[in-house]
């Protein structure tokens, strides 16, 4: 299997200052995803921007709407012209495009994340670019993805890749904010995402976007159990995508993968499959899980803080409070006293 490239690109990215899809970025980037495609690599492109090139187009020159409602009807007008812009630029190199569109729904059912990869497998055997972005126009607000890093992330579990380039408009995740910090530098390289990481992420700078360098290093930490390289990168700079691909160093921020990277199924339950109930286990329990990586007996269980079912996701937390690790429950919460395995050790993700 050749390697397989995801690459996101992010509302201020694809879009101008004045809400217009950009062409002339699209256009590179088509340019580069068809060379990569050329050599032999599968590519998938994660694409934000529906929104605001939607309220380009029908909002006259008013602020833009934060309802929920009014968004998702902009997006149902953004996303053909989105589109059709990836359309017209991919079409310059005789590469066609599919539009994939997805839900969480389609992450959290075993059957529909199959079905999503074959379709994107099905696109590639085409000929066919797959382009992905959440259904925005039907998503419910209280279970949407929240932003496409996150989205792409998912992505590049779902196919295997072994690369997911997050394109954004800033170098890529700096020692401080530049707007207030001229002597900030840029952070090249990252091994562990530990707190002091994640405090130097902030929101959004650009306004249009939905997430901002945390989401980013969210969706690296996604990426990371799943054995995927995670690099932030400008998307505008020269030739971006392709000089990533062939290893240049210095150029934005990269993310190592884990070395014990999940299998295809626990990265599922980890990271798309939303979580339901809520044990409490004793330390002896603990102790098993993170260093035998032994099934959850109900002997260790000692209270369900959060009702579930029999093949529902459950968080499993420690006496502390700090979570130990995510399965899929065997038991409901109500038999878990009488099991001897509430959880699998197949079914069981240890995150600790």
């Amino acid at each position: 299997m050749s390697d397989v490239v995801v690459v996101k690109v992010g509302t201020s990215s694809v879009t101008t200052s004045g809400g217009d899809v950009d062409v002339e970025t699209l256009n590179s980037l088509a340019r580069q995803v068809a060379a990569l495609l050329g050599a032999g690599q599968r590519v998938v492109v994660v694409t934000s921007g529906a929104i605001t090139a939607g309220w380009s187009a029908v909002g006259r020159g008013a602020p833009r709407p934060n309802d929920a409602q009014t968004l998702q009807a902009v997006s149902a007008v953004g996303q053909p012209l989105l589109m059709d812009a990836w359309r017209h630029a991919f079409a310059d190199h005789g590469r066609p495009v599919g539009q994939v569109l997805l839900a969480p729904h389609d992450f959290a059912d075993r059957a529909q994340y199959l079905h999503a990869r074959g379709t994107i497998e099905s696109l590639w055997s085409l000929g066919v670019v797959p382009v992905v972005n959440e259904n925005d126009a039907i998503a419910d607000e209280e279970i949407r993805f929240g932003d496409n890093d996150r989205l792409a992330a998912l992505v590049a579990s779902l196919v295997g890749a072994s690369t997911l380039i997050l394109l954004t408009d800033t170098a890529g995740l700096l020692t401080a904010d530049p707007r207030f910090d001229p002597a900030a530098t840029l952070i090249a390289e990252i091994e562990t995402l530990d707190d002091e990481i994640m405090a130097l992420a902030s929101g959004s700078s650009s306004g249009v976007g939905s997430g901002g360098m945390t989401s980013k290093l969210s969706a690296a930490r996604i990426a990371q159990w799943s054995g995927v390289t995670t690099v932030i990168a400008p998307a505008r700079e020269t030739n971006v995508v392709l000089r990533l691909v062939s290893g240049e160093s210095g150029l934005g921020t990269t993310i190592a993968p884990r070395r014990d990277r999940l299998s295809a199924r626990k990265a599922w339950i980890a990271f798309a499959v939303p979580t339901v109930g809520r044990l409490v286990i004793n330390e002896g329990a603990a102790t098993a899980l993170t260093t035998r990586g032994s099934s959850l007996l109900g002997i260790g269980v000692l209270e369900c803080t959060v009702p579930f079912l029999a093949g529902q996701a459950i968080d499993v937390v420690d006496v502390r409070g700090e979570r130990v690790a995510k399965g899929v429950a065997r038991v409901s919460s109500d038999a878990c006293g009488e099991s001897d395995v509430v959880v699998h050790r197949d079914e069981l993700v240890v995150l600790k």
